[in-house]
């Protein structure tokens, strides 16, 4: 069976039908969207994929946080067949359908954002979830602008393109929207030298402060928007002493904090969603996006917020043709049951603690491993030239990611510089597996640092 299956190379990459499915993909689609992956997938279980060479793969990269559930869990596949005969598509402007209401009652129940009743809109993809936070935001406050941080990445619209940090996502594009503000996003790693956690803590909140001295008063500030565990950035939590602090400064000004959780969430963190620490802390969101892991690989993101928040959106300003769509809300209410009773988030602190003693491991061995964190099953190892030097090594990076492959493991890279490796493997993982995946990476370490 594939779900319990271990990486097994058949035919070196690409295999001959691979290939010839891959020239048609640079004579059919742009070259813009790039695969740098030898590989065409013929079919998926659990954490493991098949090409169509017969080659068997495990993914480690889980279409960048979308199937935190694996591929082709049986239980999704029977509750999107079971709507997909009664109807596909029904848009909430026009008719109500339950699947939609049924999903937003969920979310409002699992939600860690602030406020005793809360309201849920869906919209198609993070990019989309994360604009319509900012419109709500906008819509709730009155005010202009909002303040984003370095490292983050939001999405591809003209919105979230600005928003994004880094700019290789943008060449080419402007000009971009007014009213885009951005600061300093702790990085414990590389803060200024000989800084304690706690010093740089201040450090990075008066960055932040800053900017409303030398970028936009505060009181024309809608939102500070944040990503809980950055994932383009390179996997870089948000420490939560910094997060306390960011909370108080939007409650002495009236600003909204809002969090990303489009990779985060989803039981990747160790808890359903990576801002129930922030909750448990004292320092919920006051808007939550979330979108990747929702439906299991439908497309379908969320924004949830309490209900004073949402109520005072200008009508027309949000919704849309394809939100909601009823197949991706069915496949999103059998995520969450499912998630919920066969503990998910514990599969990912199991996940982390295994795979975390490993890297750590790999941190004391080998010169080029600078930095190894994360959250749950969010992790991402950072790789360097020198320990000292903290000089970024993507070219190591790209080295260690195409040796991998040939060897059955897939491998994403993430950073600003490209420097970072990133965890994100389907939490069904098996035991087995997962050891035959921390085997092919260090290998590829190895061999690639000589």
């Amino acid at each position: 069976m594939l779900r319990e299956a271990l990486p097994k190379i058949v035919t070196p990459l690409p295999g001959p039908k691979a290939k010839a499915i891959i020239d048609r993909r640079e004579a059919a689609m742009p070259g813009a969207i790039k695969c740098g992956y030898p590989c065409v997938i013929a079919r998926g279980e659990g954490a493991m994929f098949e090409d169509v060479d017969g080659n068997i793969f495990l993914d480690w990269i889980g279409g960048v946080g979308v199937l935190n559930i694996g591929y082709s869990h049986p239980e999704l596949i029977d509750a999107v067949k079971k709507q997909s005969e009664k109807y596909f598509h029904a848009m909430m402007n026009i008719t109500t359908h339950e699947g939609y209401i049924s999903l937003a009652e969920k979310m409002n129940e699992i939600v860690p954002v602030k406020g005793d009743k809360k309201k849920t809109m869906f919209v198609n993809s993070g990019a989309e979830a994360d604009e319509n936070a900012v419109k709500i935001a906008k819509s709730y406050t009155g005010r202009p602008n909002i303040i984003v941080f370095s490292g983050a990445f939001h999405g591809r619209t003209m919105l979230t393109m600005t928003m994004t940090a880094k700019k290789a996502y943008a060449i080419g594009m402007g000009p971009f929207p007014d009213g885009v503000y951005r600061a300093e996003f702790p990085n414990f790693y590389r803060k200024p030298e000989g800084m304690s956690e706690a010093d740089a803590v201040k450090y990075y909140i008066e960055k932040l402060e800053q900017v409303f001295v030398e970028a936009t008063p505060a009181n024309d500030v809608a939102a500070i928007i944040f990503e809980p565990v950055q994932g383009e950035g390179g996997f870089i939590p948000a420490p939560i002493e910094w997060v306390k602090a960011v909370r108080k400064i939007c409650d002495d000004n009236g600003i909204l904090m809002v969090t990303d959780e489009v990779q985060s969430g989803w039981a990747r963190s160790g808890r359903m969603f990576a801002s129930q620490y922030f909750a448990e802390a004292g320092c919920a969101p006051d808007i939550m996006t979330t979108a990747k892991s929702i439906a299991g690989g439908l497309p379908l993101s969320a924004v949830t917020a309490s209900a004073e928040i949402m109520d005072k959106v200008t009508g027309g300003t949000i919704g849309g043709t394809y939100c909601g769509n009823p197949l991706a809300c069915a496949s999103a209410l059998k995520v969450v049951e499912v998630m919920q009773r066969d503990d998910y988030p514990g599969k990912a602190l199991k996940i982390a603690d295994k795979c975390m003693a490993k890297f750590n491991e790999w941190k004391d061995k080998y010169e080029v491993v600078g930095d190894v964190r994360g959250t749950g099953s969010m992790m991402g190892i950072e790789f360097v030239k020198t320990k000292a030097g903290k000089e970024p090594n993507a070219d190591l990076v790209n080295a260690i990611v195409q040796e991998a492959v040939q060897n059955g493991l897939l491998l994403e890279s993430a950073g600003t510089y490209g420097n970072v490796i990133r965890f994100l493997c389907p939490l069904c993982v098996t035991d087995a597996q997962i050891e035959a995946g921390l085997e092919i990476f260090e290998k590829a370490i190895v061999k690639c640092m000589k």
